[in-house]
């Protein structure tokens, strides 16, 4: 990634409870799950009652509105801009791409009735006839390729900039068609038009918005809801946009609420002044599912919680002080304590959805040879002595944004001590921390932080190739040719069998090098009260009109 803004799939922890203090969390992490409480759960520290549902309900009537808790106010809504949950979860409800993610994780036709490829190098966009943006205009492949040359524009500095670096032209071919011609073969091109990526919007409206565009006024995009009243600091209203071309949305209006306390958060869920939400505080989990205010749902996130890696100049640069580190976490713990039972210990970097297309033995060889998840202190210690990093000192960023962070950055703090090495956490405040993933100087003297990464789209190399030399998500500068070369590959490669058999070796020497140390596969969570229904239960939320489907879950439940 060779822009400014981050890219769409860094999420920013949300605020929750203050990080302990060093030592307190030294002991606590050591035996996490007693500072826990008792397991509840199994050996791995999942919660027995953790389980994935594939979606919720259908509505069985309309509603008037809704509210949905986010947990940050988003800076802009300008769709080149849309690199985070708050910002995503709004906008996929109001401006539609040219494909869509489906809530099964597939690809769908979009604002473009039909995708084809007629030669490696080219991909052709027949848009929807009669499609209407919000500012009363009818969609035309002009909007199309001004839409994406947005993306282009170094001024803009997009953050889906990198998804179009093989691209070489976007140009209208017919009234409702535009052809992308690549620069070399591109496989997760096709894939990222389900995103913010793909989005169409009308050139006159955004012309007209000028600099303001995104952060005032409306957004001029095509999607079931149309941005309403934004009260800054407070909340933003969506309005069903009635000359909507798909499904009409159940709901005349939708309030989001910016509730940045985890426990304000909770409550307003708990007491009904809030419908719903995704992105539920973990700590809240055992309080929602238990409430009889409604139902707490689980759905897949392809979602990985990771210690990400930002200095391979000091003792982590050494891969045996990495594999030593990885081989002392206590990652049954973590998932218990800082993930409140609802994930899965893991040692790979991708999650095992995002293989599900693939042969059996590709399976296997992406997963098959992957280290153990449980501990062995004995061989850890050992690493580190062999490294001549014993008694070495490791920063590690912390915040009190999040449990995923402050409990694994205790956890990661612990280990360390346990096999060696000074661990020394460095706290960051919330409002800073997404500069750990934008500003260079921010990461200075920080070997290492936390981070949570979600998938954006049904493919592991949108995972794998952060680790390729100079991507944006690189930040401790890793680099291999010939980890580049099978990256290259896999782009290049469209047949999806072939190309999974390739980032299955990706994944392999990922997990043998780690520049990122995995630790937990991580679902989405949803709440939802009792008088609704129809939300999507996965991921799928950030780039899919999730909110046109929700309604009542009774009939006569209307109010």
């Amino acid at each position: 990634m060779s822009t400014a803004p981050p890219p769409p799939r860094l999420p920013v922890r949300r605020s929750k409870r203050a990080v302990l203090a060093p030592l307190v969390a030294l002991v606590c992490v050591v035996a996490l799950a007693a500072c826990a409480g008792p397991p509840r759960g199994a050996a791995d520290g999942t919660d027995a009652s953790f389980v994935l549902s594939a979606g919720t309900a259908g509505a069985k009537g309309d509603v008037d509105s809704f509210s949905w808790a986010v947990y940050a106010e988003p800076p802009t809504l300008d769709y080149t801009m849309a690199f985070d949950y708050p910002q995503n979860t709004i906008l996929a409800n109001v401006c539609e791409s040219l494909m869509r993610w489906t809530p099964q994780l597939t690809l769908e036709p979009g604002l473009a009735r039909r995708a084809t490829n007629p030669d490696p190098l080219t991909w052709v966009y027949d848009l929807r006839p009669g499609v209407r943006f919000h500012d009363g205009r009818t969609m035309t492949a002009d909007d199309a390729v001004f839409s994406l040359d947005r993306q282009r524009d170094p001024k803009n500095a997009a953050a889906w900039a990198q998804n179009f670096e093989n691209v070489s032209a976007v140009r209208k071919t017919g009234p409702l068609q535009v052809t992308v011609t690549l620069k070399r073969p591109d496989s997760q091109f096709p894939q990222y038009m389900a995103t913010a990526a793909g989005v169409v919007a009308s050139r006159a409206g955004v012309t007209a918005a000028g600099p303001d565009y995104g952060t005032s006024g409306g957004l001029a995009c095509t999607g079931p809801f149309s941005l309403g009243t934004w009260r800054k600091g407070q909340s933003l209203e969506l309005r069903r946009f009635d000359g909507y071309w798909g499904t009409r949305a159940k709901a005349r209006k939708v309030v989001f609420r910016f509730l940045t306390d985890a426990s304000a958060r909770t409550n307003a869920l708990l007491r009904g002044e809030a419908d719903g939400g995704y992105l539920i505080p973990t700590e809240s989990y055992e309080r929602l599912r238990h409430s009889g205010a409604g139902t707490l749902y689980f759905g897949e996130g392809l979602s990985t919680v990771n210690l990400g890696i930002t200095d391979m100049k000091g003792p982590l640069g050494d891969v045996r002080v990495r594999r030593a580190l990885s081989l002392a976490l206590d990652r049954p713990g973590f998932v218990h304590a800082g993930l409140g039972g609802a994930g899965r210990p893991t040692s790979s970097l991708t999650t095992r959805a995002v293989w599900a297309g693939a042969p059996p033995g590709v399976r296997e060889a992406a997963f098959g040879q992957l280290p153990s998840t449980g501990r062995d202190i004995g061989r850890a210690k050992a690493l580190v002595k062999e490294a001549g990093a014993t008694g070495k000192t490791l920063t590690v960023a912390t915040s009190s944004i999040g449990q995923d962070v402050s409990l694994l950055a205790t956890a990661v703090q612990a280990a360390g001590t346990e096999i060696g090495l000074r661990v020394t956490l460095k706290s960051v405040a919330p409002n800073a921390f997404t500069a750990l993933f934008t500003d260079p100087a921010a990461r200075e003297g920080i070997d290492a932080f936390p981070l949570t990464y979600y998938d954006s789209i049904t493919d592991p190399l949108d995972f794998l190739t952060n680790f390729k030399t100079g991507a944006y998500l690189n930040f401790s500068g890793f680099s291999d040719k010939a980890y580049d070369a099978l990256t290259e590959r896999a782009t290049a490669t469209y047949d999806k069998e072939q190309r999974l058999g390739v980032e299955a070796r990706l994944q392999k020497y990922a997990a043998e090098q780690l520049p990122w140390i995995p630790v937990a596969e991580w679902p989405t969570a949803l709440f939802l009260n009792k008088r609704l229904t129809g939300a999507p239960t996965t991921i799928s939320y950030m780039y899919y009109p999730w909110a046109a489907g929700i309604g009542a879950a009774s009939p006569g439940t209307a109010p």
